[in-house]
């Protein structure tokens, strides 16, 4: 799946050409792997992993300043290259392409990468322009945090219309690079099809659609840039948000128990199950009359077991919910009763999951039976009991705004998730301890979900041990990697990984805030 890193080096070549410079960029999927001087003074002693300013995708004025002032909030040397390292990661490496709509002059996209594989995801690229919520402001600059937001909006909006069901897509016409190759999606079989020139990959993740109305959402709370979302193609793309989750909603069987024809089917010639899907590309059967919508692969990528996966209609219920607003200050922009629509299926979503989504477990000593949130069910009575590291996950979900955390239910879900017992997929060892998934594997634990576990905790002691292993298991790089071996530190996957590095910065602005004393703390 991972394409040729050469046309990433020529997107840099031209960039230092631009700005001035005859210094030739390097291949970052390379430079990353390898530890570069000056390293932290810490007993880690981290490489400094960021390009020269000169192959930086994307030169912020304001990051660079918000990094810099940080080195007054963050004592430990070591924490403080972490974050000098990571934050500006997508910023410095990510931004592939931005320009305009050939059929537009004034309607702004942004291509973003989600590292080292050559294609934009809705979900990650919408995470990892999240990452810079807290810098976000009004601004009708090119050159401007708020325009690459207004790009990845009018660029998502453009791949949703494109293909809705498609989770990962290919660069725009505008832009001139030529389509990634995806040899593992070369030969899939997909209802509908899509047009591989446009697509990168077309597995239908239910939180792709969610990811562009929390990527909407976060805009406009920062900016209340009402007016740009009537002036493209946004209010049509919410639309086909729409019309592609309640086509996801039709069950397995109809009344009279026959087989339905479902909107969505996939089907790979691979060697892994989570590559493709049961039952001829259907998965498996979904019950009738849940509310729920149908998730067919997981934000890892992965397949589902039972397809109503239930942090991504979490995910999708909170995110429709605070769009309203938008489509609501769009007044006669927007069409009539768009709003009510929205506010009518979030509500009926939240139920559902109410309903469906919290089951009966016996309790971690075995004496009484408790309630907990299932990570995927059926409808029939079958659930999975489980988390995925992966965002949107149940461990995410005060971070998703869907619940405090203090709600009791997810109090008793997170320690189930936060347990080897109970979770199969939650990693020890002695060099880090988190939710890891079939992605990667057994022993292989995800840093992203100990990012995660920290910005929904409010136990100092918890947090800071969190963070100790997090800033221990880099191998010497200074960035997040996709998943670190619970054994062997320095057995990892994916070095390059644009969202975990952005979503460790935004962690670390969290606790500035929240619990800055923690980060006046040694971790040597």
């Amino acid at each position: 799946m991972k394409p040729d890193g050469s046309q990433i080096i020529l997107a840099t070549a031209l960039l230092a050409a631009d700005l001035g410079t005859s210094q030739s960029c390097p291949d970052y999927s390379s430079h990353s792997k390898a530890r570069h001087e000056p390293f932290s003074p810490g007993k880690h002693a981290l490489s400094y992993a960021r390009p020269i300013p000169a192959c930086r995708t994307f030169n912020s004025s304001t990051i660079e300043s918000l990094v810099a002032n940080m080195s007054d909030v963050i004592a430990d040397p070591d924490l403080h290259r972490l974050f000098e390292n990571t934050y500006p990661n997508t910023l410095d490496t990510a931004i592939r392409w931005r320009g305009f709509a050939a059929n537009n002059p004034e309607e702004e996209l942004t291509f973003v990468i989600t590292g080292d594989i050559d294609a934009m995801w809705l979900r990650d690229s919408a995470n990892q322009m999240q990452s810079y919520l807290p810098v976000l402001e009004p601004d009708d600059g090119v050159d401007s945090i708020a325009s690459l937001y207004r790009g990845v909006i009018n660029l998502q909006a453009r791949y949703l219309l494109t293909a809705p069901y498609c989770n990962s897509f290919q660069p725009p016409v505008e832009s001139g690079i030529p389509p990634a190759d995806n040899p593992g999606a070369n030969k899939d079989t997909v209802v509908p099809g899509y047009d591989p020139a446009k697509v990168f990959e077309c597995k239908y993740e239910l939180d792709s659609l969610a990811a562009f109305l929390r990527v909407s959402v976060d805009y406009y709370e920062a900016t209340h840039d009402a007016a740009f979302f009537g002036r493209f193609q946004w209010v049509s793309a919410v639309q086909a948000v729409l019309a592609t989750a309640r086509a996801m909603m039709r069950p397995t069987y109809g009344e009279d128990g026959a087989v339905l024809d479902s909107p969505y089917t996939f089907e790979r010639q691979t060697t892994r199950a989570t590559e493709t899907l049961a039952n001829d590309g259907l998965g498996s059967p979904v019950a009738r009359d849940t509310g729920l919508i149908r998730s067919a692969f997981r934000p890892s990528d992965d397949s589902t077991i039972f397809q109503f996966l239930i942090p991504a209609n979490m995910m999708f219920a909170q995110s429709l919910a605070e769009a309203v607003f938008i489509v609501q200050e769009l007044g006669e922009g927007a069409p009539q009763g768009l709003a009510d629509e929205m506010r009518t299926l979030s509500r009926q979503l939240r139920e559902a999951i109410t309903r469906f989504g919290i089951v009966p477990v016996v309790s971690g000593n075995g004496t009484a039976v408790e309630t907990v949130y299932a990570y995927e069910v059926d409808g029939y009575g079958g659930a999975v009991l489980m988390d995925d590291a992966n965002v949107p996950s149940l461990l995410a979900a005060p971070f998703m705004g869907y619940l405090a955390a203090t709600d009791p239910v997810y109090q008793r879900t997170r320690a189930r998730i936060l347990s080897a017992k109970a979770n199969p997929y939650f990693m020890t060892g002695p060099q880090i301890n988190a939710v890891g998934g079939p992605h990667a594997g057994p022993g292989m634990a995800w840093p992203m979900a100990s990012i995660v576990r920290i910005l929904t905790s409010d136990d100092d002691e918890e947090i800071v041990g969190v963070l100790r292993e997090i800033l221990s298991t880099t191998d010497g790089l200074g960035l997040i990697h996709e998943s670190v071996n619970s054994f062997d530190a320095s057995r990892w996957t994916r070095q390059w990984f644009s969202w975990a590095n952005g979503l460790f910065g935004q962690m670390i602005l969290d606790l500035r805030f929240r619990k800055p004393h923690i980060l006046q703390q040694s971790f040597q």
